[in-house]
């Protein structure tokens, strides 16, 4: 299996000029996109379903349980969808399976509005076609730091103490939130720390895990220390129920992504005063170091293989529609675009500013999603105190040692 390769980052910063297509210009063909559901790309799914008309077809299935529908959709033959919008992880089990194209003659092609940032190389291939950056930075309600007499925090050691003073002055029980539900919300939680402590989650150029060392416990050291002052039940809770927790004035502080920035500060929203008293942050930097504690992320498309040519030619041009720089600049609060001249603002500094301090990216190694499922399996016991965070980690390593070896990584 080759290795991977990020030959650029989809999340540089600084972008060039381009230039915005008339309109679709598709001669025909069948378009069939699978998304995650969240705003930012129903936003530019219905820009690629504008495309539909005089022979061309555009259908979209948006839902949660993407990850898990895309390799079966993708393996068979015709792929029962020729779009697959991806992030850094949700890419490599299409890599891995060989499930889609390489878009050089593509972007040659019909690309000419793309950056060079926006194009995510493998093994010198464009595999993927990204078009903004995400990841998680804290949403602070301005108002009760300043009951309490606080300053911003910067650190995930302020933000624990920020909640500590929050409780003892009576004005919230519950300050915290975040998004913890055991599976992947949990394993995702893990990651954010770990990397802003600098650890490393394999030895190198091999599958071999190492999250049990010093940074691992550490790690658990702080989440648990920050569960204190979340609900009891923190360990069910999405990014969607702790969004609704903090509109509805129950906690102070989220660890929130930024795709979902527009949801929580929408002057027209369910609570305008909350979205109003915001303070959107970087990610905390943690132990003393400068790394923010998020991982970065970039969402984009590629391209099914298993299609006719006049299919992934059709799709191309659809998705080149949904993030023109027009898109960008009518929709500039949607997302943090990585678009020709967009210009964020506000809503979308917090989560540039992550990658402005170093935030890492999100690992896309091909044994990443196994680690991943591990942790979120096998943290909960310790959060609810059933066990030390020795044998978390032990237990983290052994149910990955065994999924890696069933998948042919480790022998």
């Amino acid at each position: 299996m080759s290795k991977l390769k990020l030959a650029v980052s989809a999340l540089a910063l600084v972008l060039g000029a381009g230039t915005a297509h008339a309109g679709c210009g598709i001669e025909g063909g069948n378009v069939k996109i699978l998304a995650n559901d969240f705003d930012a790309l129903g936003t530019v799914i219905k820009e690629a379903e504008a495309c539909a008309g005089d022979g061309v077809t555009v259908e979209a299935n948006m839902t949660t349980e993407h990850k898990a529908l895309q390799v079966p959709a993708l393996t068979v033959n015709p792929a029962q969808y020729t779009v697959a919008m991806v992030a850094n992880n949700s890419i490599v089990p299409l890599m891995n399976d060989g499930l889609i194209r390489p878009l050089d003659e593509l972007v040659e092609k019909y690309g000419q509005q793309l950056q060079p940032t926006q194009l995510i190389k493998v093994d010198g291939k464009v595999m993927a076609i990204a078009f903004m950056a995400n990841g998680q930075n804290l949403y602070i309600r301005g108002d009760i730091l300043k009951e309490a007499g606080l300053e911003q925090p910067t650190t995930l050691e302020e933000v624990i103490e920020a909640a500590k003073v929050i409780r003892e002055k009576g004005i919230l029980e519950y300050p915290l939130a975040a998004a913890d539900q055991a599976g992947w919300y949990l394993g995702n939680e893990f990651v954010n720390t770990y990397l802003g402590l600098g650890g490393t989650f394999f030895e190198p150029g091999s599958a071999e895990p190492t999250i049990s060392g010093e940074e691992g416990l550490k790690t658990l050291a702080l989440m648990k220390e920050l569960s204190e002052y979340m609900e009891p039940e923190f360990l069910t809770f999405t990014s969607d129920e702790i969004k609704a927790m903090y509109l509805s004035g129950e906690v102070a502080i989220i660890n929130q992504w930024a795709s979902m920035v527009n949801g929580h500060i929408d002057p027209n929203g369910p609570a305008p005063e909350i979205g109003e008293a915001t303070i959107l942050a970087p990610a905390p930097t943690v132990g003393g170091g400068t790394t923010p504690a998020a991982a970065l992320w970039w969402d984009g498309f590629t391209i099914a293989k298993n299609i006719s040519d006049e299919d992934a030619a059709a799709s191309f041009q659809a998705m080149m529609h949904g993030i023109r720089p027009q898109v960008a600049q009518d929709n500039p609060s949607a997302a943090a675009w990585l678009i020709a001249d967009f210009s964020p603002p506000a809503s979308a500094k917090a989560i540039l500013e992550n990658a402005k301090l170093g935030a890492k990216a999100y690992p896309m190694s091909p044994y990443m999603g196994l680690l991943h499922t591990a942790l979120g399996a096998e943290l909960s016991d310790f959060l609810q105190g059933r066990e030390s965070a020795e044998q978390a980690l032990n237990d983290v390593e052994a149910a990955y040692r065994a999924a890696a070896k069933e998948a042919g990584f480790l022998n």
